[in-house]
């Protein structure tokens, strides 16, 4: 793009963007799924380093806004070259930075992004780096194909819960494809009665060393009987299991899921914030 202040990275650019996102492999998991996925080549999204000449900050630029290691400088450049036309659905990162470039980019550019949905101010990033001390629930396995419905059931209504809106009818076949990808790519998990998914949590970013955790819900009727947290103790040491520290964020007002949590031996360690339009 002509005249911006950051560049837009490419795969001659590897090296560094692995030294940038390698400093914190558990901040920077989602940017770094993306990476392993072939966006500095393949897209969907873009990479931008700033300043462009040596990059020491990073912007993913696509659905959702992630920084890396950003300073003042860097943001204030992102917010410039963003300009007026909101591309994005949500700008996720540590608190002050997703905050600041919220506030930055209202600034500038007014209506586009000074009006967010929802406003998520304060969430737990939290981590597990060995098995839960939990008894892990031995129901809880991969989700199979044969689960679908089921599995959509649940992520459907997790997802009204949390957002209080609809993915079928905001986007009815990019929503049922995505949950289909995740069952088929093993990285959906299920705990079943008579065939219903009562339990379910997804891993949204992978990559060699981090797998974080998302979509956890527990059907309402089940809920306050003790389920979760041996449930999530066996989809942390499956994680686990295979080499990776599990992590996920959380809301700091749900109480009973940082609870759950906790429970199962994750620990905060850093707090983020997410800007949803």
């Amino acid at each position: 793009m002509w005249g911006m202040h950051a560049r837009v990275l490419d795969n001659s650019d590897r090296a560094l963007v692995a030294a940038l996102l390698d400093a914190d492999p558990v901040g920077n998991c989602f940017v770094a799924s993306r990476v392993d996925a072939g966006l500095l080549s393949l897209g969907p999204g873009e990479l931008w380093g700033y300043p462009a000449q040596r990059p020491r900050s990073l912007l993913h630029v696509g659905a959702n806004l992630v920084a890396v290691n950003p300073d003042e400088e860097s943001l204030d450049a992102f917010a410039e070259d963003l300009g007026a036309w909101r591309r994005f659905v949500a700008i996720v990162g540590p608190r002050d930075v997703a905050l600041g470039l919220q506030r930055r980019l209202s600034r500038l550019w007014g209506r586009p992004y000074a009006h967010p949905r929802i406003v998520r101010e304060r969430q737990f990033l939290m981590v597990r780096s060995t098995e839960s001390l939990v008894a892990p629930d031995p129901r809880v396995t991969r989700a199979l194909a044969s689960d679908f419905d089921s599995y959509l059931a649940g992520a459907v209504a997790m997802y009204r819960e949390e957002l209080d809106e609809d993915p079928l009818v905001t986007n009815d076949v990019g929503y049922r494809r995505y949950v289909r990808s995740l069952i088929d790519t093993r990285r959906a998990f299920a705990l079943r009665e008579d065939d219903d998914v009562v339990f379910k949590a997804d891993l949204g970013a992978v990559t060699a060393t981090v797998a974080q955790v998302q979509g956890v819900w527990v059907a309402p009727r089940l809920r306050g009987r003790g389920l979760s947290v041996p449930a999530m103790a066996a989809v942390t040491n499956a994680i686990v299991e295979e080499g990776r520290i599990a992590s996920l964020y959380v809301n700091d007002f749900n109480t009973p899921a940082v609870s759950c949590y906790r429970s199962c031996g994750y620990a905060v360690v850093d707090e983020l914030a997410s800007v949803l339009y």
